[in-house]
């Protein structure tokens, strides 16, 4: 079975989170299933400077008014299909903003032209390739299924992934006429939204099925808390919305063989850890301490709880911690945690930025990762510390919810805790969080089986995987080891 994913980032080529890990780790987690995916991706300027051998296989005159073509080649073990509109594609800044932190004014021209190369890669665009079933990812995607739905081929099948509702592509309504859609494509029942026009909304409404990262979250989505207005449009599709877990790669993130640690290390050898630990504290400007230490891997907002963090700093360093924290965002947070690194020197560590050798470092090294989100669909940042023996404390929403075992006395005494989860989102709840981490830690013993434990838990792709391809075949009607060309 042939799908076709697409998406505006992808790892390794370029990433601003956790989207990207999705969309490159998918395709490999499917080859066993029988499903080929390929993947239609930007020509942004890190993407094509690796397309060293790539092909053109289409070329368009007029894309919303540029040039542009299509590359097909392999990538980093990727099969990839790059849209090369350099008008679009080819600027300075993240894929969605520029130097300055502003979204592109044009980002919905940039985000219809790649959904519509994908609508007409669905309709046998290139020679040789027709998918069976098309895969769109979060907003950018989100018009995918609205071209299909309104377009001459409505019988090929769409799945739609919201990896964060809280970002939809909202657009005004004089943008319409310049889509490429039909006049009744402005509807409720197409891409309108509040009488402008709505991507992820589109998506939500038009694909064959909805998918989103984790099974709290999918429920979660389904109330005015979470669903950030599509609540209602997702309860009245609520038999064909389905939260599938995210995984990770088993092998980029392996502690036996990471390269970025200082020590590699096993569930068997787990003190090895402490020369990891040793490191942090170096490269932080942290005191040599055996004590507990703390990282926070995180865009600093108030999405992602940093707020509740902060107000728990100098408490954590009273009970005896330490803090590493690598991220950047709101520049308040910013300040905020480097007043506490001021506060309690040797004690708090501030990293600004994207590094990501850094923060396997981190997940290597590091006691307890804090993930005091106030919603988060999967989370990945837990998935790598269970993986890598560093224990999670996460709020108690979403796919934290879904993949971390609180460590009540129940769950400590039947042995199948992983971590702490706290709720509800809030400064004291974390606090409170924290003490328990701490008398938990007194412990050793039951501290070490409780991260041997986390190492062994399935964080791989292989249960999402099977579970996509299963979606994907009862789509279509087709076997998994159906021929692509039949």
């Amino acid at each position: 079975m042939e799908v076709l994913s697409v998406t505006s980032e992808i790892y390794p080529l370029i990433k601003t989170g956790g989207l990207a890990d999705v969309a490159g780790a998918l395709p490999g987690a499917l080859a066993s299933t029988g499903v080929a995916m390929r993947t239609l991706v930007p020509g942004y300027p890190a993407v094509l400077g690796r397309m060293e051998g790539g092909r053109e296989v289409a070329h368009f005159d007029d894309l919303f008014g540029v040039t542009g073509r299509l590359i097909a080649g392999r990538v980093a073990g990727l099969d990839l299909i790059v849209l090369d509109a350099p008008v679009l594609f080819d600027r300075p800044g993240n894929p969605y903003m520029g130097p300055e932190g502003w979204d592109w004014p044009d980002n919905w021209k940039r985000f219809a032209a790649l959904s519509w190369v994908a609508s007409e890669l669905g309709l046998g665009l290139v020679e040789g390739y027709r998918p069976h079933v098309i895969h769109a990812h979060d907003w950018q995607a989100g018009l995918v299924p609205a071209y299909v739905k309104f377009g001459p081929s409505p019988t090929l099948k769409t799945v739609m992934t919201v990896h964060n509702m809280a970002f939809q592509g909202n657009f005004g309504s004089d943008i319409f006429w310049q889509l490429r859609l039909p006049p009744h494509a402005f509807s409720v029942y197409g891409v309108e939204y509040y009488g402008g026009v709505g991507y992820l909304k589109s998506g939500v409404e038009c694909a064959d099925a909805v998918t989103t990262v984790s099974p709290t979250y999918a429920a979660e989505i389904r109330t005015p808390d979470f669903g950030s207005g599509l609540d209602g449009l997702l309860n009245n599709r609520a038999s064909t919305v389905y939260g599938i877990l995210n995984g990770i790669d088993m092998d980029a993130w392996n502690p036996a063989t990471d390269t970025a640690l200082a020590q590699t290390y096993t569930a068997s050898t787990i003190q090895n850890r402490q020369v990891n630990k040793r490191a942090i504290q170096e490269q932080f400007g942290l005191e040599p301490l055996n004590g507990l230490l703390f990282t926070v891997i995180s865009r600093l907002t108030g999405q992602k709880g940093i707020d509740l963090l902060t107000d728990n700093i100098d408490y954590l360093v009273s009970l005896g911690g330490q803090l590493a924290v690598l991220g950047s965002g709101e520049t308040h947070f910013e300040n905020a945690i480097r007043a506490a690194s001021q506060r309690h020197p040797g004690k708090v560590g501030l990293v600004t930025g994207y590094n990501e050798k850094l923060s396997h470092l981190l997940q290597g090294g590091a006691d307890v990762i804090i993930v005091p989100s106030r919603f988060e669909p999967c989370g990945l940042t837990q998935l790598y510390a269970l993986r890598y023996g560093c224990i999670p404390l996460v709020s108690r929403v979403g796919g934290l919810n879904d993949t971390v075992i609180d460590a009540n006395v129940a769950a400590m005494q039947a042995e199948v805790a992983t971590g702490i989860q706290f709720a509800p989102p809030t400064g004291p709840a974390l606090g409170d969080a924290l003490r328990r981490t701490f008398e938990l830690y007194a412990d050793e013993r039951s501290w070490k089986k409780m991260q041997r434990r986390g190492m062994k838990s399935d964080v791989s792709w292989e249960t999402s995987a099977a579970r996509y391809a299963q979606l994907y075949a009862s789509l279509t009607g087709m076997s998994l080891n159906d021929d692509a060309n039949d």
